[in-house]
């Protein structure tokens, strides 16, 4: 058989030929703001009809988690399952506890082995203790059924149930920005699911930045960090959203899952008051009594202070808080426009408020 394919003289492709076959991903970014530029590249998941198994992990925040989900929730399989655990981001998916699980899906389903997979449950997620434990969850849907939606009311200096009072709290762009804080937990109290804010803010430029970070705090006022998938001080969870970019796709937002739809800048005048409906990511964490709940507001990355140094080889910043998915390139973040003043507005018609999943004592 003829193998002159593999005698053929070698030939080194030139410069230009190279740049031009590069793709340059940060300019591509950069030069398409919005969802058009990548609609085409965008996955249509109600077309998946084939058996899905997503793993997703708790502090995947900024990595895999929202897609683990989404696949889950929108894929048309009649066959779907979704796993959650916490750790680093190759522990658990690639020891015994992953290994298993993959082996028992696939041999059902490619091997047609009578394994008992068809009696998995929908779910498996490993919910969160603040001492490092896990708890094993199984559930049938996503968000759980049953979940009780907690709305607290940012005030001028805590987060309650209530009413809150008309104020204005503002906060330097370039800054540590502004917290509110429940009162401590009179009861054991579980948060599972996806997490929203409904925001009224203004600024003094013609954009802004809003960082939401829902954090937790010990008796003692110690905070609490956890392990994410790539940083070992990750929040409870996060989520961050432009203020030009706050429209919002009411075909699939829920009242728990805002998502917006990327599609046009929409106008910012300074002094002007705007709905901002942002997502943080979903979680899982159980607060024992006497912990509080935190939510900070800032305009950059946030900073988990007490971190020490700790750098990873293959990333270029150190770990804190935010792992490497940093907000934080200055030709997306002109100083002439994100150095601004945030203010967001509370109370009456303006009732800023933080959503939470909680889950009932009873169902659990």
């Amino acid at each position: 058989m003829p193998t002159h394919a593999y005698h053929q003289e070698k030939r080194r492709l030139s410069e230009s030929e190279l740049a031009a076959n590069r793709a340059d991903l940060p300019k591509l970014h950069r030069d398409n703001e919005f969802i058009d530029a990548y609609r085409e590249r965008q996955a249509d998941l109600s077309h998946i009809e084939v058996p899905l198994l997503s793993a997703g992990n708790w502090g995947g925040q900024g990595l895999h988690l929202r897609g683990n989900i989404e696949g889950f929730r929108r894929a048309s399989s009649a066959q779907k399952w979704l796993e959650i655990h916490d750790g680093e981001h190759w522990v658990e998916f690639y020891t015994d506890y992953g290994v298993d699980l993959q082996r028992r899906f696939f041999d059902h389903f490619l091997k047609g082995e009578e394994n008992g997979w068809d009696e998995q449950p929908r779910i498996q997620m490993k919910v969160r203790h603040v001492d490092g434990t896990t708890e094993m969850r199984h559930e049938d849907a996503w968000p759980l059924p049953g979940t009780a939606w907690t709305d607290l009311r940012l005030d001028i200096d805590r987060m309650h149930p209530d009413a809150a009072t008309e104020s204005v709290v503002s906060f330097d762009a370039n800054g540590d920005g502004v917290s509110w804080t429940t009162e401590p937990m009179e009861e054991t109290t579980e948060i599972t699911g996806p997490v929203a804010c409904r925001l009224f803010v203004s600024t003094t430029s013609t954009d802004a930045d809003i960082f939401a970070v829902l954090r937790a705090f010990d008796p003692a006022g110690n905070e609490h960090v956890f392990q994410g998938a790539i940083d070992p001080f990750s929040a409870v969870t996060k989520g961050w959203l432009r203020m030009s970019h706050r429209e919002i796709d009411e075909r699939v937002s829920t009242p728990y899952r805002p998502f917006h739809s990327h599609e046009r800048a929409s106008e910012v005048i300074p002094y002007e008051i705007y709905r901002l409906d942002v997502e943080l990511w979903p979680t899982s964490v159980v607060l024992p009594p006497g912990w509080r709940l935190s939510l900070t507001l800032r305009g950059s990355d946030w900073v988990y202070d007490a971190a020490p140094e700790t750098r990873l080889s293959n990333f270029k910043n150190a770990m804190q808080g935010s792992g490497p998915f940093l907000h934080n390139d200055p030709s997306d973040r002109p100083a002439s426009v994100f150095s601004g003043r945030t203010s967001i507005h509370l109370g009456g018609e303006h009732a800023s408020f933080l959503r939470l999943p909680t889950i009932p004592a009873t169902r659990t």
